[in-house]
């Protein structure tokens, strides 16, 4: 009997195997790291692409140091590479090494995303600025984060 994974396996895969994707891009999409929200998050912020995918990214930072990163989105397995990708690529860097986290940093840490993944990647860099820049607002003006609807 096929587990539900199993048949996810197959459906990004394909019949012919890995369809031109590495190992690594594998690894995220079919197994995401650091996926949901992130409880008591210093930080979150969203961006979303000209098709309707929107892909959220949740900080925890102490210190000005990101100790966790968490992302969640409705996109393709490709999203969810670069969201799981982005997440990992954040965790222990400082805000200003963060701030410098590129879609071509994502793409070329997940050994490079065929297709739209170029797009995909710019999403979960975006919504990892957003997170920055969400976290830089309120440090400025802490007052703002009783009135966050978020």
């Amino acid at each position: 009997m096929d587990k539900p994974l199993d048949k996810l396996d197959e459906f990004v895969l394909g019949s012919d195997g890995q369809a031109g994707y590495s190992e690594i891009f594998l690894e995220h999409a079919l197994r995401p790291k650091n996926a949901g929200s992130l409880e008591n998050a210093s930080a979150t912020g969203a961006a979303r692409s000209a098709d309707g995918s929107g892909l959220e990214i949740w900080l925890f930072i102490e210190d000005e140091v990101i100790s966790s990163a968490s992302f969640w989105t409705d996109g393709c397995s490709t999203t969810i590479a670069c969201g799981s990708m982005a997440a990992e690529l954040a965790a222990g860097k400082t805000i200003r090494q963060a701030l410098g986290i590129t879609a071509e940093d994502i793409d070329g840490a997940l050994g490079g995303v065929p297709g739209q993944g170029c797009t995909c990647a710019r999403l979960a860099s975006d919504a990892l600025k957003a997170a920055i820049r969400d976290y830089l607002a309120f440090q400025r003006e802490p007052w703002k984060r009783k009135y966050n609807k978020t």
